[in-house]
C-alpha cells in the first residue's frame, strides 16, 4: 500500500471518529433532530403509499364487474353505493328492466342488488345466490365461506356477512340479528324481523367484506318496505306471491361477454333513453371522482415536503448552534495539521450521518403511519393497504424508483445539504483566536 493510500485510510477513520465522537457528545440534540427527520422520512412515504394505492383501488378494474345499470341519475353515486357501498341509494328501477337487461345476449351476468337497510352502519344487500355461485371478484376468485358456513336459502330469512362485519359486530354463524332502516343504526327504524346468520364469508380484501348479504324476497318482505314498481304503493304480505310488475331492485350489477357490449348499452340507457343510468366503465366514475379532490393529495404531499423542510431545518439549527462550542476543538484540529476541507467534511458527514440515522428509524414512522390509515379506510371502505405494497416514484418516461429508496436518499442528500452552512462557518474557524487562553 502506497503512503498517499495509508494516509486517505488514516484520514478517514479521524472524520469517522470525529463525527461519531461529537454525535455521543451532543446525544440528546442528535437524537431528537433524527426523530424529525425519521417523522418526515416516514410521512413522506406513507402519503405517496396511501394516494397510489387508494387511487388503484378506486379506479382499477378489480372490482369484478363492468358496469352497473341504476336510476337515473349520478353514475358517481351509482358506483359508490353499489359497489364500494358508500352514499345512499339515488332510487330503483323497475324488476322488468332487470328481466330485460339479463336476456341481452350481449350481457354474461347480471345480479340485481336491493339496498335501503343496515345493522349497526353496515349495509345490507339483497341479492341473489348467482354473486355467490357465478360471479368473480377477482379474475379466477369467486367468493367462499369459512368452515362451518354455508349459503343463505332464498325463501329463508337469513344471512352471509363479510368477514369485517364478522369482526366488528362479532356476529357468527348462527346468530341472530335485527336489520335497521336507512344506512344509520337508528333504534326507531329497527325492523322487527330477525335474520340468522349461516355463513361468514373469507376475506377478500375489498368493500364487500363489509357487507351483509340476504336474499332478495326478504328485502321484498321486510315490514316497512313498500314496491313501486308499478308506480303505486304495494306492501308484500306472508304467504302471498308478490307480483313482478311490483318488484324493483335498486340496481343491476353487469358483466359483459366483450368490451362493445359496454358502448351499445350506454347509447341505449344513457342517450337514447331516459329511465336508467349505465354507469359504465366503473373506474372512470372513481377517476371523475379523484380529479375532483385531487387538491387533497397536494395538501398532504404539500404538508410532507414542510415536514421534510423542517427537518432539514433542525439538522442545520442542532450542529449550527453547537459551533461556539467546538471552535477550539477545531482549531487544535487545525493546528495538529488538519486542513480546512477535512473540518468541513467532518460537518457534512455529521449531518448527513443524523439524517441516514433518522431515515432508518423512519422505516418504523412509516409502518405507524400507514398502519394507522390502513385501519381507517378499511373501516371506511372495506378496502385494505398493503404495507408492503411501496408506492413508485417515476423519475425518467422509462424509469422507476420505490419512494422507500427514494424518500431515505432524498433525505440523507437534504441532511447533508443543510450541514453546508455549519461547515462553512467551521471552515472559516481562525486557528490562532480560538487557541487564545480564555481569560
Amino acid at each position: 500500500m502506497s503512503a498517499r493510500g495509508g494516509f486517505r485510510i488514516l484520514r478517514s477513520a479521524g472524520l469517522l471518529l470525529l463525527v461519531r465522537r461529537s454525535l455521543r457528545q451532543h446525544a440528546l440534540s442528535t437524537c431528537i433532530t433524527a426523530l424529525s427527520v425519521a417523522l418526515a422520512s416516514g410521512l413522506v412515504m406513507a402519503v405517496f403509499s396511501v394516494k397510489q394505492q387508494t387511487h388503484e383501488a378506486f379506479t382499477g378494474s378489480s372490482v369484478g364487474f363492468d358496469a352497473v345499470l341504476g336510476a337515473r341519475g349520478s353514475q358517481l353515486q351509482l358506483v359508490l353505493n353499489t359497489v364500494f357501498h358508500l352514499e345512499t341509494s339515488p332510487g330503483n328501477i323497475p324488476w322488468a328492466m332487470y328481466q330485460e337487461i339479463r336476456k341481452d345476449p350481449a350481457v354474461q351476468l347480471a345480479i340485481p342488488y336491493v339496498v335501503g337497510d343496515n345493522y349497526r352502519g353496515f349495509r345490507i344487500v339483497g341479492t341473489t345466490e348467482e354473486l355467490f355461485t357465478e360471479f368473480e371478484y377477482q379474475e379466477g376468485r369467486k367468493f367462499t365461506l369459512q368452515p362451518g358456513g354455508r349459503l343463505f336459502d332464498p325463501t329463508l330469512q337469513e344471512a352471509v356477512i363479510g368477514s369485517f362485519v364478522a369482526q366488528r359486530t362479532r356476529l357468527r354463524v348462527g346468530s341472530v340479528f335485527n336489520p335497521y332502516h336507512g344506512i344509520t343504526s337508528d333504534e326507531g327504524q329497527r325492523h322487527a324481523v330477525n335474520y340468522v346468520v349461516v355463513g361468514v364469508l373469507e376475506p377478500t380484501n375489498s368493500p364487500s367484506d363489509r357487507v351483509l348479504w340476504i336474499p332478495l324476497e326478504g328485502v321484498f318482505r321486510m315490514p316497512g318496505h313498500w314496491l313501486r314498481g308499478s308506480g303505486k304503493d304495494f306492501e308484500a304480505k306472508g304467504g302471498e306471491e308478490i307480483p313482478d310488475s311490483e318488484k324493483e331492485v335498486s340496481a343491476v350489477m353487469l358483466k359483459f361477454r366483450s368490451p362493445q357490449a359496454g358502448f351499445q348499452l350506454e347509447q341505449k340507457f344513457n342517450r337514447q333513453g331516459n329511465k336508467a343510468t349505465l354507469a359504465w366503465p366503473i373506474e372512470r366514475s372513481m377517476l371523475d371522482l379523484f380529479d375532483k379532490i385531487g387538491w387533497v393529495d397536494k395538501v398532504l404531499t404539500l404538508v410532507a415536503y414542510l415536514v421534510v423542510a423542517v427537518s432539514a431545518g433542525s439538522i442545520l439549527a442542532s450542529i449550527y448552534n453547537t459551533m461556539n462550542e467546538r471552535r477550539r476543538e477545531f482549531a487544535i484540529l487545525r493546528a495538529l495539521g488538519a486542513r480546512r476541507r477535512t473540518v468541513f467534511s467532518a460537518i457534512v458527514l455529521e449531518s448527513g450521518t443524523i439524517a441516514a440515522m433518522g431515515s432508518i428509524i423512519g422505516f418504523i414512522a412509516y409502518g405507524v403511519i400507514l398502519g394507522i390509515a390502513s385501519a381507517i379506510v378499511r373501516a371506511q371502505t372495506g378496502v385494505v393497504l398493503d404495507l408492503w405494497k411501496a408506492a413508485s416514484v417515476q423519475v425518467t418516461d422509462t424509469f422507476s424508483v420505490s419512494i422507500l429508496v427514494a424518500a431515505p436518499l432524498c433525505m440523507i442528500a437534504i441532511g447533508a445539504a443543510a450541514g453546508i452552512v455549519p461547515a462553512l462557518k467551521a471552515y472559516q474557524t481562525d486557528v490562532a483566536s480560538n487557541l487564545a487562553p480564555a481569560s
